[in-house]
């Protein structure tokens, strides 16, 4: 069973498919679900501090840089005058619309891209994690319903 286990969790903190393919699998290979949902939960976690850490610092690192230092220049520029912009504005409902958009399991919405977008837009780490921990626990019980939703359906 630690096999299954690790498997769960390995698939969670690929970008991409994250706990919106480890929940289903885990399901099918017969990992329980509270099992499956607290393992993909940690599992899609563990890659958001270092996203959040490293995302900003590779793009200072990466401005004075001769092939990437336009792009990287313009994504600081414009990732931090945006979230100016959107803390001003958006306050509080900023904290919600990432929790929205890391909670809504489509393909692109993770916890990878919520946390790239966050770190670009300088969204404080704390309240940045947060949004996205959120998220992440709203797209396992969607996903976790609807897998157990398709696995009864299919077994009738």
């Amino acid at each position: 069973m630690l096999i299954k286990y690790l498997q769960v969790f390995f698939i969670s903190m690929l970008p991409i498919i994250e706990l919106r393919g480890a929940i289903p699998f885990a399901t099918a290979i017969g990992v329980p679900p509270l099992t499956a949902y607290v393992i993909s939960i940690i599992g899609n976690m563990v890659p958001v501090p270092l996203i959040f850490l490293f995302a900003s610092k590779f793009l200072h690192w990466g401005k004075d840089k001769a092939y990437i230092g336009k792009m990287c220049h313009f994504f600081l520029e414009k990732g931090y005058r945006a979230g100016e912009k959107l803390e001003n504005k958006a306050g509080f409902g900023l904290f919600i619309a990432l929790t929205l958009f890391v909670g809504i399991p489509i393909p692109g919405t993770g916890a990878w891209t919520g946390s790239l977008a966050a770190s670009l837009l300088g969204i404080n780490i704390k309240k940045g994690t947060i949004a996205v921990l959120a998220g992440v626990l709203l797209a396992g019980i969607i996903m976790m319903v609807v897998s157990l939703g398709a696995l009864s359906f299919l077994t009738r």
